[in-house]
């Protein structure tokens, strides 16, 4: 079977004056469709570069990225924006929701911005909103919403396409404890019960044991890829809720 995602021998630098940081450094991996993957590592250790890499928000300065069987390293960029409409959903942890327009609003953009979507925009957009149990704040701003709500809109602006991936950038950084628990529950349902692949970046210990899998990075570096059997990660997760 062709994983979902396979970098090959990835390095991405970048120059500061006459300084060259090597912020990725030959990495290979893959991940197989259906994973649930937590991206650790130290500040500046290149978990973000990665992510932006799968994102098809970067490119690599050497290796080769497919997605999906597909090479998108040397695509040009109405190909690669294609491609994050079609199969990746990105979360990030300020939300980036357009704060003069309704939830509702806020997950249909994408839809706005695809040549391919077939159904309902409307329907689209509220299942999605029900998915993620907001289903009677459609037409609510997110000033009214809180910091948790709100993240459950970008969630649901990121499965309104019906993506392959989802993309996660410290999805929990901007809430408590007990919010962010929410949120990855959210997460791992979205995971396990609509078998979207789900990889998230954080620095969090308690975030990392929703995943099934986690890879960390230092200096730019692949250094450890645990997987765990998918009894541990929900046992320990659901032992983090009732706390």
């Amino acid at each position: 079977m062709i994983p979902l995602i396979d970098v090959r021998h990835l390095s991405k630098s970048y120059s500061l004056g006459e300084v060259v940081v090597n912020a990725l450094s030959d990495v290979t991996t893959t991940i197989e469709q259906g994973s649930f993957v937590a991206i650790m590592g130290p500040s500046g250790s290149g978990k973000s570069t990665f992510m932006n890499i799968l994102g098809c928000l970067d490119r690599p300065s050497s290796g080769q990225y497919l997605l999906d069987g597909v090479s998108v390293e040397n695509m040009q960029r109405d190909e690669l924006a294609e491609i994050r409409n079609r199969k990746i959903g990105f979360v990030f942890q300020n939300f980036n929701l357009l704060a003069h327009v309704s939830a509702s609003e806020n997950v249909k953009l994408p839809l706005l911005y695809s040549d391919s979507v077939v159904g309902d925009v409307d329907a689209m957009t509220r299942r999605s909103l029900e998915a993620v149990g907001l289903g009677d704040r459609l037409q609510s701003f997110p000033s009214q919403l809180s910091g948790g709500q709100q993240q459950r809109v970008a969630i649901a602006r990121a499965i309104v396409n019906q993506p392959r991936i989802i993309l996660a950038d410290e999805p929990t950084g901007a809430l408590d404890t007990k919010t962010s628990h929410e949120i990855m529950a959210i997460f791992r349902d979205l995971n396990r019960n609509h078998a979207i692949t789900v990889v998230v970046v954080t620095h969090s210990d308690e975030v990392a044991t929703y995943a099934d899998r986690v890879i960390r990075f230092r200096d730019g570096r692949l250094v450890q890829d645990e997987t765990r059997p998918a009894s541990i990660s929900s046992s320990a997760a659901a032992q983090r809720e009732l706390v």
